[in-house]
């Protein structure tokens, strides 16, 4: 009977052995998995290319980050411009309505003083994100930030 004690006792100690052995394995391919999607994660991002209107491209086409010539406005942003200076008619019932400014990217100033506008996006079935936003009376005031990305981001229009 002491023999089998001894041969029950190495059985349970030989598969203590394999399920240590085994809780090491699966650990450690956990731990190469986490190396591995960490690395992946750090890999920098494929680039697209930046379209015409994008931020990015914008940003890239103004000797200033923060804001950008009219000539480097997309089209479509210019010939809204020029519908907020000359008042209308705009093709959106939001064009012209309160921008309440909540993103706190622009100047801080009281409510009632940012107006928004739509800038057309070719091929988009809504109004798409791109803004502009005038300042105090937007026919005179001079005061235009142009948004591509949905109030994001801000560049002063400069004229």
């Amino acid at each position: 009977m002491r023999s089998h004690g001894k041969s029950a006792s190495l059985g349970f100690r030989i598969a203590i052995l394999c399920f240590s052995i085994g809780h090491m394995m699966i650990r450690s391919l956990l731990v190469a998995l986490l190396v591995s999607l960490l690395a992946v994660a750090a890999l920098p991002a494929r680039a697209q290319p930046a379209s015409p209107g994008s931020p990015a491209m914008l940003l890239a086409q103004g000797p200033q980050s923060d804001s950008i010539a009219v000539a480097n406005l997309p089209s479509e942003a210019r010939a809204t411009l020029d519908l907020i200076k000359r008042g209308g008619p705009f093709p959106y019932s939001k064009d012209g309505t309160v921008f309440g400014n909540r993103e706190g990217l622009l100047p801080r100033k009281p409510r009632g003083y940012y107006t928004e506008y739509t800038v057309k996006t070719p091929g988009a079935k809504d109004r798409g994100a791109r803004r502009i936003v005038a300042g105090g009376d937007p026919k005179q005031s001079g005061e235009y930030y142009y948004t591509g990305d949905h109030y994001q981001s801000f560049m002063r229009i400069r004229e």
